[in-house]
């Protein structure tokens, strides 16, 4: 048995760095490497929102039943996509708000317990407060529509480089209590938080048992990198976790050059990890 079984299985298995090999092959590295949740990046080719939402998701949910696997969170794309929760144009508004609710109606086909959601952008020479109120609305429909459905949304900020609305502790608290839907709740990405000028120490203060979620990925601040390939102290970050009882799952968000062999990245990251938790960082692990 490889030693990364021996993980706990808050590790999610993640398709992120996937998009240049067949779906199949991302769920069987990821039985191999004992994973037996995943958190799903909702992209063409393995999971297109428009097709699944048109054709369903059967064929999907059948691979993971055959591997005994399960989807944790769905994360349609909403950044590289023409999707914009805060859009001025009408038609973007509109067309970005019909495929976030059809997003949501592929969660509940896969069985999904939580959606990721982000805020969009307004254009960066206007006022900011309209486009606040766009993204306000759009985040208030799609938490209504997802609570329907019995799922949770997870409201992630952004970079400063991919936001202008939410991309610090400061504006998702604010846009949580706008929102004020009980089923919304908080992905931590570690490089956001770091390169916003926040702490995980500031997260658990702010948001506790709210949290539920956390990207554990490397930086310089920024990127996506794997364990070890930055320079953040992503041990202490899960010993902060683990000490405040945060009990959710993690994921490894990595793209770039991992894509040509995304497994080794993958494994590396799951074998920190746990060598992490051996030593008694925070996690909970059986020898």
């Amino acid at each position: 048995m490889n030693d990364d079984k021996r993980a706990d299985p808050r590790f999610c298995g993640s398709n992120f760095a996937y998009q240049y090999f067949p779906f199949t092959h991302f769920l069987n590295d990821m039985v191999e490497l004992g994973r037996s949740k995943l958190e799903l990046w909702g992209i063409a080719p393995h999971l297109s929102v428009p097709e699944l939402a048109r054709n369903g998701a059967s064929h999907i949910s059948k691979q993971l039943r055959e591997r005994e696997l399960v989807v944790h969170c769905f994360t349609p794309e909403q950044v590289m996509y023409p999707i914009n929760l805060a859009a001025e144009e009408p038609w973007l508004l509109a067309s970005s708000r019909q495929s976030m609710e059809e997003a949501i109606h592929v969660a509940a086909q896969l069985e999904s317990p939580l959606m990721l959601v982000t805020a969009g952008r307004g254009y960066e020479h206007r006022n900011i407060a309209p486009a606040w109120e766009r993204a306000l609305e759009s985040l208030g429909i799609l938490a209504d529509k997802a609570h329907r459905e019995g799922i949770s949304l997870l409201l992630e900020p952004l970079q400063r480089s991919e936001s202008n609305i939410v991309t610090t502790a400061a504006e998702l608290d604010k846009m949580l209590g706008e929102i004020g839907r009980a089923n919304v709740q908080v992905v931590l990405d570690t490089v956001a938080v770091t390169v916003a000028g926040d702490s995980v120490e500031d997260y658990l203060r702010r948001f506790k048992k709210r949290i539920g979620h956390v990207h554990l990925v490397d930086g310089k601040p920024s990127g996506h990198l794997a364990w070890g390939d930055g320079y953040l102290p992503l041990a202490d970050y899960v010993s902060h976790l683990e000490g405040s009882g945060y009990q959710g799952q993690y994921t490894f968000e990595l793209f770039g050059d991992y894509a040509n062999d995304p497994r080794a990245a993958f494994q590396r990251c799951l074998s920190r990890a746990v060598a992490s938790c051996i030593r008694g960082d925070g996690c909970d692990v059986p020898a």
